[in-house]
């Protein structure tokens, strides 16, 4: 039980500080964009929402926090799998890729041209892999060696994702996770483990 409770007590530090670096910055995002802001963490081989800033529009598109998503269905999960260690990725892609909805990227090949691309542009895009209706735009979370931890994203109901927006989030959700990410990296460099 010892090393259970250590390991989870740093667990639960690490989701502190990426909470609180993200909250503020998830807020502007929220009214930058209109719609719901997230902030997700790698948690073993899945994804979890830590945290949301909900759209204040009567439609509008909420999370559920802690339930463990896969790391290739969606843009939250592929910004952090594009990023994510070589070992996690290749067992990801070997593995079965389950279709969440009728847009979910099953196709191995598929997804990783998909990560590529994402790699390259440094945000991911999708409409309707998760939740069907449902649009996203993320950018990982990523840590000193490069590797992602997480992943930012606004989301919303799909037909308010037009190509203008969708540009227009490209570089907001961009810029925001290098934000995060940046002062992350500072509480680890003073002292706070992550």
């Amino acid at each position: 039980l010892g090393l259970a409770a250590v390991t989870l007590g740093a667990r639960a530090l690490r989701d502190l500080d990426v909470k609180e670096a993200a909250l503020p910055v998830l807020r502007r995002l929220q009214v930058q964009s209109g719609e719901t802001a997230t902030v997700s963490e790698l948690v073993g081989v899945s994804r979890v929402y830590l945290d949301q800033v909900p759209s204040s529009q009567e439609i509008k598109m909420t999370v559920e926090i802690g339930r463990p998503f896969p790391l290739h269905a969606g843009a939250s999960s592929r910004a952090i799998l594009a990023f994510a260690p070589s070992e996690l990725r290749l067992q990801i892609l070997g593995g079965p890729l389950e279709a969440l909805t009728p847009k979910t990227i099953v196709d191995r090949s598929t997804l990783e041209d998909s990560l590529s691309e994402v790699r390259e542009a440094g945000t991911a895009v999708s409409f309707g892999e998760r939740q069907p209706g449902a649009a996203s735009v993320a950018s990982p979370l990523l840590g000193p060696d490069g590797n992602a931890f997480g992943s930012l994203s606004v989301c919303g109901p799909v037909d308010r994702f037009d190509k203008a927006v969708v540009e227009r989030l490209l570089q907001l959700v961009g810029d925001a996770a290098h934000e995060v990410s940046s002062e992350i990296a500072g509480h680890a460099e003073g002292g706070r483990r992550l």
